[in-house]
């Protein structure tokens, strides 16, 4: 499997993909409803077989004294409303047509209809905080972040899969490796047994090599053990049960990309999380005052409701000769005294809004410092990667002519061992370059949400996602 097969494995069915896409569906349809509180709702309504059979008690008006009366009726009521929010001023707007029938029973049976065929009512808040405006404000870009927090999201999948992968090279090498190194440590320790009996070699030098093939085997043991536990862990990020192997390939070739700071930090700003979260923070911050100074002030709200009404005996009859009806009421409540607590939260909320100023600044700082520094580790890696791949050659080369010349009696058993440190220093030392250059490429991908070998800003399929 290579890199680029990995990455599309663990993006298409890891835990982590999936958990990315419904935490972004939840976002999505969290929008959409928010959306259609903006739309006209219609509602049909009613109270159907509503049956009372019961002693109610009523209060005369004539002398004030109480008495329990037979209730015996049966009642129904159907309606259809429309109704709209008026995001502008933060009032709401409705129009209705009912019909009621109230059956009584008992000693005085009776029949009564009662309609509304068309009535409009209107509720206004004055002065009041308008929570449609600021919803206007801020559910778009919250709905706007989560899309973006789904891109960075799967990038993060994608960058644990590097590291994954990457780990079982590394263990898979230097597994390789502490079994090439046993396998020449004992052919090397034959060597040193004839040339101790010849008296170039000591038997301390002997013993020396007695006990690297003691590491030398120990040694592949817990690579081995290493390699296992690199394979579960990839095996994990890529979604696959522990009965499937994958063979890691090295791919040498790096694309040749030279990252400029200013685009990639103006990529950075446009495109990620980073910008749109501080914008949402201060404008939460600047609700949160608006809401104080509201609730501070005078509270006052305008009910209207204009319409047509009848009531009768037949159903015709409540459709004739309608009677308009109008109700107008102004209701308030004005603060005289209260001990300086609106001013306080007033006070407390401007504070607040004035922190998360400073402290977006401050991130904004910090921001641009982590993608210079992540731009400056980027473009130095891919020259890093040549220069420890050759060490990593000249070790190898080194660590032959090492045992050649261990041969020949011209090294000594530490030269020897030397030259093999040095080669699995540098095996080691090529392949976590490898892992990191990509590592900082797929970093600097999710900090822009930008792919710089395609030249393309980094986009998903809604629609498919939430079908």
């Amino acid at each position: 499997m290579t890199l680029e097969e990995a990455i599309g494995t663990a993006r298409s069915q890891s835990v982590a993909a999936l958990q990315a896409k419904h935490a972004f569906v939840s976002t999505y349809w969290a929008y959409r409803s928010y959306q259609a509180s903006r739309l006209p709702s219609l509602n049909l309504y009613g109270n159907l077989m509503n049956f009372d059979r019961s002693l109610t008690l009523l209060q005369s008006y004539e002398d004030g004294t109480f008495r329990y009366a037979n209730s015996y009726n049966l009642q129904n009521s159907l309606g259809l409303s429309v109704a709209q929010n008026v995001i502008f001023t933060g009032g709401r707007l409705s129009v209705y047509s009912d019909l009621r029938r109230i059956d009584q029973y008992g000693a005085f049976k009776n029949l009564t209809w009662y309609s509304q065929p068309i009535t409009v009512s209107y509720y206004q808040p004055l002065f009041a905080y308008n929570q449609f405006k600021w919803d206007k404000l801020i559910e778009p870009k919250e709905y706007e972040k989560g899309r973006r927090t789904y891109i960075e999201s799967m990038e993060d999948v994608t960058i644990n899969a590097v590291e994954a992968y990457f780990n079982l090279i590394a263990s898979v090498k230097s597994h390789e490796a502490s079994e090439t190194n046993f396998s020449n440590t004992l052919r090397m320790r034959s060597v040193a047994s004839e040339r101790m009996k010849l008296g170039t070699v000591t038997r301390d030098e002997f013993l020396q090599l007695e006990l690297r093939a003691l590491n030398d085997s120990i040694a592949v043991g817990e690579n081995l053990v290493k390699v296992r536990e690199a394979q579960m862990a990839l095996n994990s990020v890529l979604g696959f049960d522990e009965s499937v192997e994958v063979d890691p390939l090295i791919e040498e070739n790096l694309p040749e990309i030279l990252m400029d700071y200013n685009m990639v930090l103006d990529k950075a700003l446009k495109n990620s999380t980073f910008s749109l979260a501080n914008e949402i923070e201060e404008l939460d911050a600047a609700s949160a005052v608006a809401r104080a100074k509201a609730d501070r002030g005078i509270s006052m709200s305008l009910n209207a409701r204009f319409g047509l009404s009848q009531s009768g005996a037949g159903l015709p009859d409540v459709y004739r000769d309608l009677l308009n009806q109008e109700v107008v009421g102004l209701t308030f409540s004005v603060p005289i005294f209260d001990w300086g607590l609106g001013k306080g939260k007033v006070q407390k909320a401007k504070a607040a809004e004035e922190v998360v100023k400073a402290q977006n600044l401050q991130e904004e700082n910090d921001f641009r410092r982590k993608i210079f520094t992540a731009v400056g580790q980027f473009n130095n890696q891919r020259q890093q990667c040549i220069a420890s791949k050759r060490a990593m050659e000249i070790a190898s080369e080194r660590y032959s002519l090492m045992m050649d010349k261990f041969r020949s009696g011209g090294a000594t058993v530490t030269d020897l061992t030397n030259a093999q440190n040095d080669s699995d220093s540098a095996l080691s030392k090529y392949v976590a370059d490898l892992g990191n250059f990509w590592n900082y490429y797929y970093s600097l991908r999710k900090l822009t949400l930008y792919d710089f070998l395609s030249g393309r800003d980094i986009d998903i399929s809604v629609k498919e996602m939430v079908e």
